[in-house]
């Protein structure tokens, strides 16, 4: 028998892939809870398990379809009834994923995130909603940024309305300032299934860090498929630099990071900004991507070694002891062994502080999938092992570098054996970019304590307070 209406319901939202998916999955909590859900940490506890699915590029979808195959495994004990994909892989596969995927009792996608308290329950009850139908949702707006913000309003764009509700207790969060993309790169099908470029206002933006302010975030990480586009819908391409000390300048913000920038569209006013405001960390996510300028015009990208250069340097003129990140894809249709040793040469000269390496795989409905010269599977690993021990001895001596720097680090956690505490310098961004642990001092999560690096192990710098 179906349980009453009023019985309370528990749900788990499990998180895969970027810290985007971390605020859409925010978003899904605070509707539930809205909703009157109760909200659990375990799976395993819930009666519902939510999977937020990742799917860029091949090990994503991997990891998804394994958590969701996990999360089905945890019906066997009796707690756990049903178990639902959302996210971008359920919007970008929908039925496809539903048909071969049984152990998921619904796959739906993003117009279904308004009314998720509805599916769920009626998921529970033992009903049936419907699985999403997948459709390019760029053509869901007009094509002309400057009419699409009227238009958004009908349109679902995940972490831009509803009220959010934490997973994470730590002291900074990722804040979406804007979804989608207008770029068409060769080998990306976020587009497709993200859409359109569309910016959240600035009101918008500094009301939900405010917020975020209120429930012990020190650190904002500004989020978005591509920042430097921000604004051009509003009619504005330097509003981030009007934002930044509006977010800067709210009670309890003590940092304010900005990821995902394309080095095509960085401006020198968006850099002059960043390095002017205290508040603004010195970190620059660049997109690069590649080195070769024949081999990213194929790519449906600008730039190449001698601009990059260039725009390493603005930065570091700027702000000598910045942080700069990058990724880079090895392995892209046509690429020759000389653009990789030029993609080697460039890394050698640019001295990034850390640098993700990806593997070429053929996505579904973009250009790369069509293009000919395919690079062989065992020549892409080879050269994704290559550039990766390159890199690893790269940014490793680039830690080294910082020896003898002061750094202001954010305390994230408390080691338990040796009680130093270990958080992120300036310099480093969230969850990938390292980190600094601090000796012979007392500090609180949330706290920043000012300390000198006296050590690497990697790219993780040590510390001492003395």
């Amino acid at each position: 028998m179906p349980a009453p209406e009023t019985a309370t319901r528990s749900v788990a939202v499990v998180t895969l892939g970027c810290t985007r998916n971390d605020v859409d999955s925010e978003e899904l909590a605070g509707r539930l809870k809205a909703g009157g859900w109760t909200l659990v940490e375990d799976a395993a506890e819930a009666d519902v398990a939510v999977v937020n699915t990742c799917g860029f590029v091949e090990q994503a979808k991997k990891d998804s379809i394994d958590s969701l195959i996990e999360a089905s495994s945890l019906k066997e004990t009796g707690r756990t009834q049903k178990v639902v994909a959302v996210g971008c892989l359920a919007e970008r596969y929908g039925q496809t994923l539903a048909d071969e995927l049984p152990e998921a009792d619904a796959v739906l996608g993003f117009d279904s995130y308004a009314d998720m308290s509805t599916h769920l329950r009626t998921i529970l009850d033992g009903g049936t909603v419907a699985s999403h139908v997948p459709s390019d949702r760029r053509k869901l707006l007009p094509l002309s940024p400057a009419t699409r913000q009227s238009a958004s309003a009908e349109v679902a764009l995940p972490g831009h309305a509803a009220p959010r509700a934490r997973l994470d207790s730590g002291p900074w969060a990722p804040l979406k300032i804007a979804s989608g993309c207008d770029r068409r790169c060769a080998f990306c099908a976020i587009p497709m299934f993200r859409g359109s470029f569309v910016s959240r206002r600035p009101t918008d933006v500094i009301e939900e860090a405010r917020w975020l302010a209120t429930q012990g975030v020190r650190e904002l990480f500004l989020v978005s498929e591509n920042s430097t586009s921000y604004g051009k819908d509003l009619g504005d391409l330097a509003l981030m630099d009007a934002l930044l000390p509006e977010l800067a300048g709210i009670d309890g913000i003590e940092r304010v990071r900005v990821s995902y920038l394309q080095p095509a569209e960085v401006r020198p006013g968006l850099l002059d900004a960043m390095v002017a405001i205290p508040e603004v960390m010195p970190w620059f996510d660049l997109s690069f991507q590649h080195a070769s300028a024949p081999l990213l015009r194929r790519m449906r990208r600008f730039g190449g070694t001698e601009s990059f250069l260039g725009l390493i340097e603005d930065v570091r003129r700027r702000s000598p002891l910045a942080g700069i990140r990058s990724n880079v894809i090895v392995g892209f249709p046509g690429e020759t062994e000389a653009e990789v040793d030029e993609l080697a040469e460039f890394l050698i000269a640019a001295r990034l502080d850390v640098v993700g390496v990806f593997g070429y795989s053929d996505e579904d409905g973009t250009e790369g999938e069509l293009l000919p010269e395919k690079v062989a599977p065992q020549a892409i690993a080879e050269r994704v092992e290559r550039i990766t021990d390159l890199i690893e001895e790269l940014t490793a001596q680039r830690a080294e570098d910082r020896i003898g720097e002061s750094v202001r680090v954010l305390v994230e956690e408390i080691d338990e054996e040796t009680g130093d505490v270990v958080g992120r310098a300036e310099h480093q961004g969230p969850d990938v970019d390292g980190t600094t642990r601090v000796v012979g001092v007392d500090a609180a999560i949330g706290e920043t304590v000012l300390a000198t690096v006296v050590g690497t192990e990697g790219i993780d710098l040590v510390a001492d307070s003395a």
